[in-house]
């Protein structure tokens, strides 16, 4: 192999390991509509931040349930907390977007704007990083998983994944340490609580709710009789 020749090899295994990590990226995305997730990139990175940080190992609680073993209660509450036109988009709430930009543009906080379909995408395939690479993967697998999934799918592995705790994630597991009980047995206040919890469930601690939290239950509680669903 000549020198001249080396940067059109180069560029040919550039191409050839793009293609396979799309081929890869669009059989996995197939495979998990119809398999339980077994485990989540955020679950494993709790795991490398314990070993960064010298920790003692701690075991991940969570354990998958299907959909009918989910009290629709949670379903509710999510999407009345997290993403109220959940039915209405395909994975980008771009009218969310657009606001969330005007209320920056006149001096107020930045505040994100992800659809549920784009934190199942986060939380299932990539790290917590921010940067333009892990937002351009996150773009593409709502891409596929809202082009592959049903709606109630993405819903049903958003609940089964979401971190409710420290070291704790999915419903099942949060509805048993919270309240000792299956998530199938939640009660709308219940939901409520635990979905009030989700953008930050390790300063929001549902076992000892601040009045802060309490008041975003009763907002969530209020969203949920709106919706239909």
């Amino acid at each position: 192999m000549t020198v001249q020749n080396l940067p059109k090899r180069l560029l040919r295994i550039v191409a050839y390991a793009g293609f396979t990590l799309l081929l890869a990226s669009i059989v996995l995305v197939a495979a998990l509509r119809f398999f339980p997730t077994p485990t989540s990139a955020f679950m494993l990175h709790t795991h490398i931040d314990d070993l960064v940080a010298g920790k003692h190992y701690r075991p991940i609680r969570h354990r998958w349930v299907s959909g009918s073993q989910i009290s629709k209660q949670m379903f509710a509450a999510v999407i009345a907390a997290e993403d109220q036109r959940f039915y209405q988009h395909h994975g980008f709430d771009f009218d969310a977007i657009y606001q969330a930009y005007l209320t920056y543009k006149r001096g107020g906080k930045l505040r994100g704007a992800s659809t549920i379909s784009q934190q199942v995408a986060k939380n299932l395939f990539l790290s917590p990083a921010r940067n333009f690479g892990r937002k351009a993967l996150e773009i593409w697998f709502t891409f596929l998983i809202e082009t592959m999934w049903s709606k109630t799918r993405i819903l049903e592995v958003y609940v089964n994944i979401a971190e409710f705790g420290d070291h704790l994630f999915g419903i099942e597991a949060a509805s048993r340490h919270y309240f000792d009980i299956s998530a199938k047995q939640l009660s709308a206040s219940q939901a409520a609580l635990l979905a009030a919890t989700l953008p930050n469930p390790i300063k929001l601690n549902a076992s000892r709710p601040s009045p802060y939290l309490i008041r975003r239950q009763a907002w969530i509680k209020r969203q949920m009789q709106n919706l239909k669903m």
